[in-house]
């Protein structure tokens, strides 16, 4: 919600494009791209945005943000961030540990009792499961990694899935669930795999929230505005859309007969109230020039190190290099060590930081990029990447669910980097 005594941050164009090695005729043609996917349906609206070395240079927007009512996308739009949310949380959490509020080794039942004794799927059904005892804890580096075992309801691959699912949890939590009740129900159902033995998109970074809310003393919304949204001057975002954004909050779609995109209220209207839990991989809600704003603080600058933005420091550049490594043992990539289903990200070529997507080598995924590259995206098929290399950041918000359903994030690489020209 938007908090009293912050004006609502702005997307300001700061260079030309061609000031910031841009070529804007090239530019140009990712607007025809994704204006086509609009023309013919396939996306209700969305909007773009371009920085290099800290410089906003390029935002455009096309459609509208709710169809039915002939309300334009624009630069004011508030926009579901589903698992865009994971790198605000992890952000948060590394910020306590430079505090010395926990060890990455630490065992995550040191703050979540229940998380202690958990079984490992080793046979059998969703209903009667065969399980073994986990070899070790699960850990905070566990969480931050998504090697903890842990799993989505809405994968449907795995009987631990169907658990999932059976207890409330698929895109949203059963009605009145709080986060330490959520917690201690993922606690309860069998782990995939032994801790750290495998990488599985996942609910870790939920349970990361609640260990930043036990260690900080906060609710996870009390300590994500205090330390990180006041700061960085996000005052657009939230765990729900109120008062003055309720009317810029964007509608949700859903890909219909024909892959036209078709209106799903019975699962966006839950960004219009407050929630019960508190989901720190996949609650907020923003705008694109508060998200803006939290790439740039990621962003390495000549001028300014990773960690900063206007004079707020929420992480030392040597801690924002650490959770931007691989760190998926062995140095190896996702396909190697990642289970092959849904996620946020390409596997080939592709490692995991602390909360991040780590490009690697960009030649196994086939698609115009960095090695170095930072990037996540979200279920509504919203994304963003951060390019060390090239000092680039670049988002991409439209409300379409699920993100699989059309090949956006890799052509609006091949997109923008064809317009770097200097």
């Amino acid at each position: 919600m938007l908090r009293e005594g912050y004006g609502m941050s702005e997307l300001k164009i700061e260079a030309e494009p061609d000031e910031v090695g841009l070529d804007p005729h090239r530019l140009q043609r990712i607007d025809r791209h994704f204006a086509r996917y609009v023309d013919d349906g396939r996306l209700p609206g969305w909007l773009i945005t371009v920085s290099r070395y800290g410089r906003l240079a390029y935002v455009s927007s096309y459609g509208s943000r709710d169809v039915e009512a002939g309300l334009p996308a624009g630069t004011d739009t508030v926009w579901r961030l589903y698992s865009m949310t994971k790198p605000i949380t992890s952000v948060a959490a590394m910020m306590l540990y430079e505090e010395g509020g926990f060890e990455l080794t630490d065992p995550v039942s040191s703050f979540i009792p229940s998380f202690a004794g958990v079984r490992v799927y080793a046979g059998g059904s969703d209903l009667r499961q065969v399980t073994v005892p986990a070899t070790e804890p699960v850990r905070i580096w566990h969480l931050l990694t998504h090697t903890a075992g842990l799993t989505y309801g809405f994968h449907r691959v795995h009987p631990a899935d169907a658990m999932y699912r059976a207890a409330g949890f698929e895109w949203s939590a059963p009605p009145g669930a709080d986060l330490a009740q959520a917690c201690d129900v993922w606690a309860g159902i069998p782990l995939l795999f032994q801790p750290g033995a495998e990488w599985n998109y996942s609910v870790a970074t939920d349970v990361l929230g609640r260990v930043i809310e036990v260690v900080s003393g906060q609710s996870l919304d009390e300590f994500l505005t205090a330390r990180i949204l006041g700061p960085l001057g996000m005052t657009d975002t939230g765990f729900y859309a109120a008062g003055t954004q309720l009317p810029r909050l964007a509608a949700l779609y859903t890909p219909g007969s024909g892959g036209t995109a078709v209106r799903l209220d019975a699962l966006g209207d839950a960004a219009r109230r407050a929630p019960a839990m508190l989901g720190g991989g996949g609650g907020l809600v923003s705008t694109a020039a508060d998200y803006h704003r939290f790439t740039q603080m990621l962003l390495h600058r000549a001028d300014s190190p990773a960690g900063e933005l206007d004079g707020a420091r929420l992480l030392s550049p040597r801690t924002v290099r650490y959770m931007t490594r691989n760190h998926l043992p062995g140095g190896v990539d996702l396909e190697t060590f990642g289970r092959p289903l849904y996620a946020e990200t390409p596997f080939r070529g592709v490692g995991f930081g602390l909360g991040l997507a780590v490009v690697l080598d960009p030649v196994p995924g086939k698609v115009l990029c960095s090695a170095g590259e930072l990037s996540w995206g979200g279920a509504a098929s919203t994304t963003f990447w951060i390019d060390p290399a090239e000092e680039l950041t670049v988002s991409f918000f439209t409300q379409l669910l699920p993100s699989s359903a059309h090949p956006i994030r890799p052509q609006l690489r091949q997109l923008v980097y064809q317009a770097l020209a200097g």
